[in-house]
This record gives C-alpha cells, structure tokens and sequence, in this order.
C-alpha cells in the first residue's frame, strides 16, 4: 500500500444481481486510513451483504474494489485469507460456532491469520475482554450467552489483532450502555494508528454521539449508495 492511497476503494462495482440481490447500479467509495465512513441502512441483510462486498465475497459484474492497494479478484486464496485477516467485523448475524466456548470463538479467527504466540493473543484477547465489561474471557458457548454478552463479545473479536479495517454493523440495540463509550475509545484508538472504519447503522441514535469525528456519511437503499451530509 503506497502513502496516500485508499485503505478501501469501490470504484463503478456493479454486484451480481444473483449473488447480492443489491441493485445492479455503480457503487463508489473511498475510505481512507483513519476515516470514519458511516452507511445508515434500515435494513439489516443489505447492510451485511454489502459488508460482503467490501470484503470481496461477491462476485462483480463490472468495476473494482481494492483494499490496501489489492484488487480482491486478483488474488489467491491465500492472499485472501491473509488479506482478510486485517479486517476486523462485527456481525450482526454474530457468526458463532456453538461447538466451541465463546473465548475460542473470539480468538479463532485472529489465530488463524497470525504468527504471534498463542499466550500474547490470549492475553490481548483478554484486556479486550475486561473493556468490554468481561472478568475475563466466556468460555461458555456463544448460544447459551445473553443478547448484550454476545455484543460485547463480538466487539472484542473484532478489535482484536489491531486490525487495519472495521467493518461494523449495527448492534447499539443489544450493545450495553456502559460499554458505548469503550467502543469509541476503542474505534478512535484505532483510528489513531491509521484504521479505517466501515459502520453500518440504522438509525441516528447509534452515532449520535460520534457524529462530530465521522467523515462521511452516506446511505444505502433499493436504488444504491447515496452521499449524505454529515451535520
């Protein structure tokens, strides 16, 4: 990735219609390092299957999408993998596996993309935890937690590894109030060492308080992705 470049670039992506079920109209986008671009999507499947997109999970029809300089369509699976190892998400869908604790859960998915040591990943995993209102880790299953535990831990999952993109979706309904504010202490921290940040929300409430530090903010309905103005 060159200085000055975009850390996420949509440029004219036209999705498949069958993959996505989002209009078949351009999309552009241009995120860059330590910017905050909020898309405010009433509805909740749009909202993750453009995440997808950004992500480089849906097949395109035209245009590209480049993060940190690569074009998605161009690389190997384990290109990919390592690429999207530098993403961290949060899903609304939660994307939990029950056949493991909630602690393996959140460190899974790090784990397979990096070299750290088992016991450093453990103890960021760990410190998350603790900001997000955990004594430590839940190592129960992931279905056997409480709506607001599952946000908490999704929002350590996503944050762990200091990842180089957000890709947030909308859970200020299930998140706690105490742990509104570490999650802006978290997403400006990692704003401040040069992550970007994707955040899908529903309503203005889940901003509210963020609107001043976003850099645009736009919206995503039937007919495609509209620039708005941040107030």
């Amino acid at each position: 990735m060159t200085a000055n470049a975009p850390l996420l670039e949509l440029r004219d992506v036209v999705p498949t219609f069958e993959e996505s079920g989002l209009m078949p109209a351009p999309y552009n986008l241009r995120i860059m390092p330590g910017e905050c671009v909020v898309i405010d999507c009433r509805d909740e499947n749009r909202a993750a299957v453009f995440a997808d997109l950004c992500t480089g999970m849906i097949s395109l029809s035209q245009g590209s999408i480049r993060f940190m300089g690569l074009d998605w369509t161009t690389l190997r699976d384990r290109q990919l993998n390592a690429l999207r190892g530098r993403i961290g998400r949060i899903s609304r869908s939660g994307s939990w596996l029950n056949l493991f604790g909630t602690h393996l859960n959140i460190m899974l998915p790090h784990l397979y993309h990096t070299n750290d040591p088992l016991d450093n990943v453990v103890e960021h995993a760990t410190e998350l935890g603790r900001r997000f209102g955990f004594p430590g880790l839940p190592i129960t299953a992931p279905d056997r937690l409480s709506a607001a535990d599952q946000a908490r831990a999704a929002c350590v999952r996503a944050f762990l590894g200091r990842p180089d993109l957000l890709v947030l979706e909308d859970i200020s309904d299930v998140l706690p109030e105490e742990n509104v504010l570490p999650f802006f202490e978290m997403m400006t921290a990692a704003r401040d060492r040069g992550c970007g940040v994707l955040w899908f929300v529903r309503s203005a409430v889940a901003w509210r308080e963020y609107r001043k530090a976003v850099n645009l903010h736009m919206r995503l309905l039937d007919e495609g992705l509209f620039p708005m103005r941040v107030m």
